[in-house]
């Protein structure tokens, strides 16, 4: 058995699928997407076609181990990607091959759903109270929202309409998680994390930038509010050190950034060392979601998934499920995914509607925002 062709689609809103095709015509699909990046990864698939056309589809740790290490070069966000979107229809055409569910071929079921939350609010979150009833009238009993908007170093008059806000949500009856988004640099951050403190947050995330280790440890020192990063770490020796050092208390690959199903199951196994929780990052697309319920399927320490359901990203019509042709896999009930127990990832791709939007694809970029002064402020 062998890979005959490995295609890449730019699916609307801002999404990068993969599919592969062995030999015999059976295939699996993947998602690479690299949120404002997906020519970049696209173009790293020249390489994977160079190196995988005619390689055997079943041998998905080989294939992972020379694909990251192959090269020489390694690591980052645009490889990780590819290597993440390779790695998902490899399992997806692994799984349909045998005819087995991802999960059960990496150990089997430790649960039958995971909890799921939404997001509500926009890039500067506002109608937090309405949003929030809509979001509970569906079923969800947790919401994620962006804390603020752009946020300078030292001068923030709104952190007090923050907690307001999550006050506005919380009166809803919904348990909330608070993305920093790496906007707030530390001298706000340290003050808008106390602020929090006393609301009982599921978790601020990004609460500094990842590439600022120092500055997250002095953070959770400070506060009793679960810490969560990890949409920026791209490997289990990206996560190493932030797992050594206690900073952080969930931990939040993205399945379409972390090198795929593999390396993000082998993430949230040293975390599991640590006690450390899992919740992936994944406002993205059918495909990413659906190699989260496979990793939430067979690892114990996932707690709740993120889904981008109705999330402002998806404009022009394409939301979450378009794409599917059995999108009750992927329909929350009660504010829970159920684990999809089909073949491979558990959800069936409408590829003729894939190809079709795909002709005109996409451009998304996100926004660049600016201080009142005129300099660059973190989105």
């Amino acid at each position: 058995m062998k890979i005959a062709r490995i295609e890449t689609f730019h699916v609307p809103p801002r999404w990068l699928f993969v599919r592969i095709e062995a030999e015999d015509g059976s295939f699996g699909w993947g998602e690479a997407s690299l949120e404002g990046h997906s020519e970049a990864v696209d173009g790293a698939f020249e390489a994977i076609r160079d190196r995988f056309i005619g390689a055997d589809p079943r041998r998905i740790e080989d294939i992972w181990q020379v694909a990251y290490r192959g090269g020489f070069y390694r690591g980052g966000p645009v490889l990780m990607s590819a290597l993440a979107g390779l790695d998902q229809a490899l399992w997806d055409w692994k799984g349909r091959h045998f005819g087995l569910p991802a999960w059960e071929m990496l150990g089997g079921k430790v649960r039958d759903r995971v909890r799921a939350y939404a997001w509500i609010g926009g890039d500067r979150p506002h109608d937090i109270g309405a949003a929030a009833r809509v979001r509970r009238d569906q079923g969800f009993s947790a919401i994620k929202m962006n804390a603020t908007g752009e946020i300078d170093y030292l001068v923030a008059p709104d952190l007090d309409d923050v907690v307001e806000r999550v006050k506005a949500a919380q009166a809803e009856g919904m348990d909330v998680g608070l993305d920093f988004h790496g906007r707030i640099h530390r001298p706000m951050a340290k003050q808008l994390a106390k602020l929090l403190e006393p609301l009982g947050l599921l978790f601020i995330e990004e609460p500094i930038l990842s590439e600022n280790p120092e500055a997250l440890l002095q953070l959770a020192n400070l506060v009793s509010t679960p810490i969560a990063v990890g949409e920026r770490l791209y490997s289990r020796w990206d996560f190493k050190p932030f797992l050594a050092s206690g900073a952080i208390d969930i931990i939040q690959p993205d399945l379409s950034h972390a090198g795929g199903l593999s390396e993000s199951r082998r993430i949230a196994a040293m975390a599991e060392s640590y006690d450390v929780a899992v919740a992936p990052h994944c406002p993205l697309g059918p495909l990413a979601l659906a190699a989260c319920l496979q990793l939430a399927g067979c690892t114990p320490n996932v707690v709740i998934q993120e889904m981008s359901l109705g999330i402002h990203y998806n404009a022009g019509g394409h939301d979450l499920l378009n794409f599917c042709t059995n999108p009750e896999v992927l329909t929350p009930r009660d504010g829970y995914l159920a684990i999809p127990d089909g073949p491979g990832l558990g959800v069936e791709i409408d590829e003729a509607a894939v190809r079709a939007a795909a002709k005109d694809g996409h451009r998304w970029r996100n926004p660049v925002w600016r201080h009142a002064d005129g300099s660059f402020a973190e989105w």
